[in-house]
């Protein structure tokens, strides 16, 4: 179904509603009253000064979008109209964004849902915003809300991306709102599109410099992919508030002091870590919410004149660290070196009252603004953010030059545009003394590409601050590299197990390809020869067959191997015999394809009910993250082992549900009180006498737990414990993680993933 009928279903759907269900009335005097409120408070919220002419050109949008949406409404019920507007007013109070950016997203959704053409927009509005609309159509067109981020669809994205950086601001305007009105959706639907939103846009976000969105994005995923944790952290910082609030203001009042001493003009406030921040440290850490220091952080922000901006932020720096100590190792200057998304600040961890460590951001109004509202607010600073427009478009090269050698395996193309473009930053020098910013654990490999494409074709070896080191080594910040090369060297396969950047793994496989093109021409004469001697025929049918039972990527692949004789006659012999098994088979499940297996097992219902009897279904538990009942979960469907059930919070739920969604299907457990589900748990904390008997007593006293297996290690006085239960569903299993927690010595129990868990 597309999306003009699906608007229209649902308008019919909520207007008349179905069969005898009484019509619901709406009081369009008040709803066109409440739209114009909304336009006039877009106006009022526009940053940049705008011209009479683009205010009419503003107001010619807002008309036509209020007439092309008419009588369309969301889920929620509201009139359809309200969307555009509240992604046009992201756009221009969230983003700083002007009139070209405001114009587009009211008109978003016009050529895609409604009657209204692009030769209208350009008509209407001229060629570049007809451009910008035409890639925000392209990418609702792979990224609604009906089908899953293929591989093939995120390049389509950074393609849009990489001509209209707009394009890409716009839309993340476009999922901010949807994110906050996700109350209204299915909770498949919202799992899905929470799950896509820390998949792509929080990432994308993050790399463009808005921060505060890119937050927003991040709790409001974890909200809807795991609201259990949500709550339980949301509610816990609130419990702490009142406490978190004394100790800032204690460890804010001798350096306020200071610095009116000094004369600064300044700001100082405390700001809470984000829930997701929290939630993943405690993931990450293995620790609860109630050992982890750095809930909040002080944030320093003063007035400075361009030119003093550096000395200032270093004269606040020690002013506050002669007031705390600072922590050696956590000074983090974005200063003399900003991050490549623009971000600038100095950030170093001290020790506060009380014998905390508490994290203290020092920056300038500017950078403030800046962090905050990422390249959408370079327009106010157009001198200081010269170098970082230059950032951008230096990324958006590498967007480019990425997008021009996408490895043929699209979700690794994935995984290394997502290592190379959104991971952590060094920064490394030429003999020159030129920098080259490239990701965390780049090789010198990495850094000869970087250079120039001859230079890592040909690289033989590096000098890495005067010391030579082989091209597998891994640089840090600040190394100085020199690369030494050879005319006769050819890049090698190995060269791929140790370069990250997608440069580099592009330019290598592009000059394999040519070494293995000529190799493979020679092959394909021999394989011709050959298939003659098993009774075979040469022709295109049967060479693809072959790819696929070999398991090769292309057909050159094949040419390539028969060349080199990794593929001979006997391997010939068994493909001929494979094929002629498998005519034999009747057996329809074989030749299957994923989608009619799909079909098939959502059937009419689209909810599978674990525990039911429904043998015609196999499903099993997935042991990636061993589900019991009382977890909330979902089911997919694979070719080979029928329906595998996973955690909603699983470590790989947000890859299978960005991935792919339409394998997906909702399921639910219906109460089974006399199965047991095998079960983890990690116990650590300080060893004493008689403690591992301590434990499995709280086991055995627990009602019908069984314990298949226990190990423990001591280290200089701390033990670490694994132990696997039967348990009946995840109550009876936190029940017993709260009696192991209460046991003298105990600092921390928590659920293992499957991955922990295999005994």
């Amino acid at each position: 179904m597309n999306k003009k009928q699906e608007h229209l279903e649902q308008t019919m759907e909520t207007i008349h509603q179905k069969d005898n269900t009484p019509q619901i009335i709406i009081d369009e005097e008040a709803e066109k009253k409440e739209i114009l409120s909304r336009y006039r408070k877009l106006l009022k919220s526009i940053k940049r000064k705008i011209t009479p002419q683009e205010r009419q050109n503003i107001r010619k949008a807002f008309d036509l979008a209020v007439k092309a949406h008419a009588n369309v409404r969301r889920k929620s019920g509201e009139p359809y109209i309200y969307h555009p507007i509240a992604v046009a007013q992201i756009c221009a109070e969230e983003m700083g964004l002007g009139d070209t950016s405001i114009i587009c997203a009211l008109l978003h959704d016009t050529v895609e849902d409604t009657d209204i053409t692009l030769q209208d927009i350009e008509k209407l509005f001229g060629k570049k915003i007809a451009s910008i609309i035409n890639g925000l159509t392209k990418i609702s067109t792979v990224l609604d809300k009906n089908q899953s981020i293929q591989a093939e669809n995120f390049r389509k994205v950074l393609l849009t991306m990489a001509e209209d950086i707009r394009v890409i601001l716009i839309k993340i305007a476009d999922r901010l709102h949807n994110m906050r009105t996700l109350e209204h959706m299915s909770r498949e639907q919202q799992i899905k599109i929470a799950s896509e939103t820390l998949f792509l846009y929080a990432p994308l976000a993050h790399r463009l410099g808005l921060n505060s969105i890119k937050t927003e994005l991040e709790d409001l995923g974890l909200k809807y992919t795991n609201p259990e944790a949500y709550h339980e952290i949301a509610e816990k910082l609130k419990e702490t508030e009142e406490e978190r609030k004394k100790y800032i203001q204690k460890f804010i009042q001798p350096v306020k002091k200071a610095l009116e001493e000094k004369k600064f003009k300044f700001k100082i406030f405390g700001r809470p870590k984000s829930i997701y921040s929290i939630y993943n440290k405690m993931i990450k850490k293995h620790v609860s919410f109630e050992e982890i220091y750095d809930l909040f952080a002080i944030r320093i922000v003063i007035d400075s004149e361009p030119d003093n901006e550096k000395s200032d932020c270093w004269e606040v720096y020690s002013i506050v660290t002669d007031i705390y100590h600072p922590f050696p190792d956590r000074l983090r200057d974005w200063i003399s070196t900003p991050k490549s998304n623009g971000y600038e600040s100095l950030h170093t961890t001290v020790m506060g009252p009380e014998g905390k460590w508490v994290e203290v951001q020092i920056r300038t109004t500017r950078m403030d603004e800046l962090a905050e509202k990422g390249y959408a607010a370079h327009w106010k600073y157009k001198e200081a953010s010269h170098e970082r427009e230059n950032k951008l478009e230096e990324w958006l090269k590498k967007v480019r030059e990425a997008l021009e050698n996408p490895d043929p395996d699209a979700l690794e193309f994935i995984d290394d545009f997502k290592l190379n473009l959104f991971s952590d930053e060094i920064y490394v020098f030429t003999p020159k003394g030129d920098m080259k910013t490239l990701p965390v654990n780049a090789t010198a490999l990495d850094f000869a590409f970087e250079v120039h494409t001859k230079v890592g074709e040909h690289a033989i070896g590096a000098k890495v601050n005067q010391k030579l080191v082989p091209l597998s080594h891994v640089l840090q910040s600040g190394d100085q590299v020199e690369i030494l090369t050879s005319a006769k060297q050819k890049p090698n396969e190995d060269w791929l197990k140790f370069v990250v950047t997608a440069r580099a793994k592009s330019k290598i496989k592009t000059a394999l390809k040519e070494q293995r093109k000529k190799v493979a021409e020679e092959g394909k004469e021999i394989l011709k020869k050959k298939l003659q001697k098993v009774d075979l025929p040469y022709e295109s049918e049967i060479i693809n067959e072959m790819v696929s039972f070999f398991k090769l990527p292309n057909v050159m692949e094949l040419y390539y191997r028969v060349a080199v004789e990794n593929i001979d006659l006997p391997d010939l012999k068994s493909f001929k015999k494979y094929k002629e098994s498998k005519r034999k088979k009747t057996n329809i499940q074989e030749n299957e394809k994923i989608e009619t297996l799909v079909t098939r097992t959502r059937g009419k219902g689209d909810l599978l009910v674990i525990g039911d009897k429904m043998e015609h279904l196999d499903y099993k538990l997935s042991p990636c993250c061993n589900p019991i009942p009382g977890d909330d979960v979902f089911g997919f469907i694979t070719t080979e082992e029928g329906i595998k059930i996973h955690r909603v919070n699983c470590p790989n739920a947000i890859h299978l549900l960005s991935h792919y969604a339409y394998r997906v299907v909702k399921a639910k457990w219906i109460n089974e009180h006399l199965i047991s589900f095998l079960a983890g748990i990690k116990v650590k904390g300080i060893d004493k006498l008689g403690l591992v008997n301590e434990l499995t007593k709280v086991i055995s006293n627990e009602h019908q737990v069984n314990m298949r297996s226990i190990r423990f290690d001591t280290e200089d006085g701390l033990f670490e414990g694994d132990i696997t239960v039967y348990v009946h569903d995840t109550k009876h299993l936190n029940r017993l993680i709260k009696n192991l927690k209460k046991v003298e010595g105990v600092t921390s129990v928590y659920r293992m993933d499957g991955t922990e868990n295999n005994q």
